[in-house]
């Protein structure tokens, strides 16, 4: 998945080659979620990059997620070789908490106050 420019920062210089060790090095371009993305396979996943896969028929991007959300950590323990189906899936949660906070930081920025239904009104 492409790297979003404002992101950029936070990988290391040798990004490149950290990616393509895992994807291709230790898991020899197959994807290696084994379920913990939630799509509805059993085992390891079967798609491998370049073919089409099982789930859509789709070109299969071979892709790299970081475990714990946080680019700067690299330890191979924290890098999983995913197919873009479940890096996608396996990021919803997370990405669903990001948008939501810069909507939030953006109706701040507009001197407006968001309302997250934690504060209950007192009347």
């Amino acid at each position: 998945m492409p790297i979003r420019p404002e992101n950029r920062d936070r990988y290391p210089k040798d990004w490149p080659q950290i990616s393509r060790r895992i994807r291709f090095e230790r898991a020899q371009g197959r994807c290696e979620c084994t379920g913990e993305c939630g799509r509805p396979h059993t085992g390891r996943c079967t798609n491998l990059h370049g073919q089409r896969s099982y789930s859509t028929g789709t070109k299969v991007v071979l892709t790299v997620a970081h475990l714990d959300h946080t680019p700067e950590n690299c330890d191979p323990a924290n890098l999983r070789a995913m197919c873009q189906g479940c890096h996608l899936h396996y990021d919803r949660d997370h990405h669903r908490e990001t948008a939501a906070a810069t909507r939030r930081a953006a109706l701040e920025a507009t001197g407006q106050l968001a309302f997250d239904g934690s504060e209950e009104s007192s009347r």
